[in-house]
């Protein structure tokens, strides 16, 4: 299905997590915090404390240990006395407007991605995110195998952004954003740059990352002397934005977005 940094195909990421003692179907038996966010229901945080909170049964059983190994699908789970459905699994492509948070629910009430898509995407996950001041594209899958290949920073899978920001961006500036720098403990830094346009006013940039930092653009042009006031991605691996427009979607069927994904590996 994918192939990791060894050039080896894999089926799913490899985990460091030892494996339930159990004889049968060990494949297919997973910790009940995972089992969540595996089908899009909540993160692996918010799940963790759904659990605690004594809002999850496992077969009318109450658990309140997020690591209970649980066999899906087998076991009949509930979440607030609503049985969990295992679902095709599905591969979205959105156009995120500026202004959305990335998440399922908001604890400053401010308006989700999941408040503009429709009702039965609400058990998707995104893969990553995008802040609240960034367009552009967004991937949602309940494929966590799938999301996390394309989230390993190992497998430098390419992200694409047209990026505006105040003031001119020099030649040497832009050698200095590719060969990086030090930031709160993390090196940061772009794939490749190209730049479209400057001015003493702003400049336009064509930026690809590699690794997916927290807010790695915004916080590399700042430690540079240029503000970001525009960010917009456009292409995530082979998925690109192309003429999807803000706050529309369009699905790709799971084997073609991994055939695609395959076909774009070296």
């Amino acid at each position: 299905m994918f192939r990791n940094s060894s050039g080896k195909r894999r089926d799913r990421p490899a985990t460091s997590r030892s494996q339930p003692p159990v004889d049968h179907d060990s494949a297919k038996r997973v910790t009940l915090d995972r089992l969540l966010s595996k089908l899009g229901i909540a993160s692996r945080s918010q799940a963790q404390e759904w659990i605690r909170a004594g809002r999850v049964r496992i077969n009318q059983r109450l658990v309140r240990q997020p690591d209970t190994w649980v066999a899906w699908p087998g076991d009949a789970v509930t979440l607030d006395e609503q049985p969990l459905q295992h679902g095709a699994p599905r591969f979205i492509l959105f156009h995120k407007a500026k202004g959305l948070v990335t998440t399922h629910d908001d604890e400053k009430g401010r308006r989700t991605i999941f408040d503009v898509l429709p009702p039965e995407f609400s058990r998707l996950h995104t893969v990553g995110r995008l802040d609240q001041a960034t367009s552009g594209l967004l991937l949602l899958t309940n494929d966590t195998a799938l999301s996390s290949y394309l989230t390993d920073p190992t497998q430098r899978v390419p992200r694409r952004y047209l990026v505006t920001v105040r003031g001119e961006v020099t030649d040497d500036c832009a050698q200095a954003a590719i060969e990086g720098l030090d930031d709160q403990g993390e090196r940061l830094h772009c794939a490749t740059l190209t730049i479209q346009k400057r001015s003493g006013r702003e400049s336009h940039l064509d930026v690809t990352l590699t690794e997916g930092k927290n807010r790695e653009i915004r916080r590399l042009f700042k430690a540079l002397g240029h503000e970001v006031t525009r960010l917009r991605r456009i292409q995530y691996g082979p998925f690109a934005l192309e003429d999807l427009q803000v706050g529309a979607w369009r699905e790709i069927p799971i084997d073609a977005a991994k055939t695609l994904l395959d076909k774009s590996v070296p």
